[in-house]
């Protein structure tokens, strides 16, 4: 990859380093599930240098408190609103709520993760509902949002968070809900961060630039490992066999912090780098190299960036939402 695209800071940078010396007074951002793990380090990098930033999660208290803290070294207006991404009649209550305020940066940042198998109140399988379906919803109607943004002539930009995690499964199309086969979390969960990086190029080949008007750049990120609460599902015996934590319960080598996890989001969203491109999978604060098995735990696999995938997954999404 001769022309791969890498930004001039290092895979554990914190993300407050790669926003230092840039101004983002009068841009808006929200970014989804920012009152824990790298979410509230993502809003508080942005808000430093000035952005205004809405945290739009389903826990109020964790919001008031994460607003709080932010608030001591922001320089930008911190907020919160109401937000359940498995809940499509929430994702519509927030868009009207939002109304016709021009918005600068979408960060995708909420998940679940190998959860048990669970259906939201629409009926889709928990992770892929809540991963995919939800931000795919919320996306498209604030779609408008973005692009009267992306006026101001400071190009908007949309962040997908994905994962290594894409590598366990590509989309199945058949049966993306488990009804006709067995459940397993990894796989709904492979699934479901393929389909975070997939959307991210269909989203970057609809609104990057409509009529020629100018537009929004799509972005899927791979963070990295990090200990968050993303891991609630999941037994301390399961991360001991997966060799995330050792006998001891400390975190092996190589696993981030949540500032450092947050830095490539935040890179996505304003690295200069990134101004003429898009629907790329975004790893280290680079352009991800293709995946291989002598390095299992970073790179994207193919079926991650297809663009017949893409086009797939996006009329799949159009139906189970009624949007786009």
């Amino acid at each position: 990859m001769a022309d791969r695209i890498k930004s001039p800071f290092g895979p554990y940078t914190d993300a407050r380093d790669v926003v230092a010396g840039q101004d983002l007074t009068g841009k808006v951002a929200i970014v989804t599930g920012g009152a824990t793990g790298i979410g509230i380090e993502t809003t508080r990098a942005l808000a430093e240098v000035g952005a205004d930033v809405v945290i739009a999660v389903r826990k109020p208290d964790l919001a008031e408190a994460a607003v709080a803290d932010i608030k001591k070294t922001a320089k930008g207006e911190v907020s919160w609103s109401m937000l359940d991404l498995s809940s499509f009649k929430s994702i519509r209550a927030f868009a009207e709520r939002w109304g016709d305020r021009p918005l600068n940066l979408l960060i995708n940042n909420a998940g679940v993760m190998a959860c048990p198998l669970a259906y939201t109140e629409d009926g889709l399988e928990m992770q892929i509902g809540t991963n995919h379906f939800g931000h795919f919803l919320l996306s498209v109607l604030l779609a408008p949002n973005l692009m009267e943004g992306s006026k101001s002539g400071w190009g908007s930009r949309l962040v997908s968070l994905s994962s290594i995690g894409h590598r366990r499964a590509p989309m199945n199309f058949d049966d993306p809900h488990f009804r006709s086969h067995p459940y397993d979390k990894w796989e709904a969960y492979g699934q479901a961060k393929t389909a975070n990086a997939l959307f991210a190029v269909g989203f970057d080949k609809r609104f990057k630039d409509p009529n020629g008007t100018g537009g929004v750049r799509a972005f899927a990120v791979m963070p990295g490992g990090i200990m968050t609460p993303l891991q609630r599902h999941l037994p301390l015996e399961e991360q001991k066999a997966m060799g995330w934590i050792d006998d001891d319960g400390k975190v092996r080598d190589g696993f981030k912090t949540p500032q450092q996890g947050a830095s490539t989001s935040v890179w996505a969203a304003v690295g200069a780098e990134l101004d003429d491109v898009g629907g790329l999978y975004l790893e280290d604060l680079a352009q991800a190299v293709p995946w291989s098995p002598e390095h299992p735990w970073s790179g994207v696999m193919p079926h991650a960036l297809d663009p017949e995938a893409a086009d797939r997954l996006w009329t799949l999404s159009v139906e189970t939402t009624g949007a786009g």
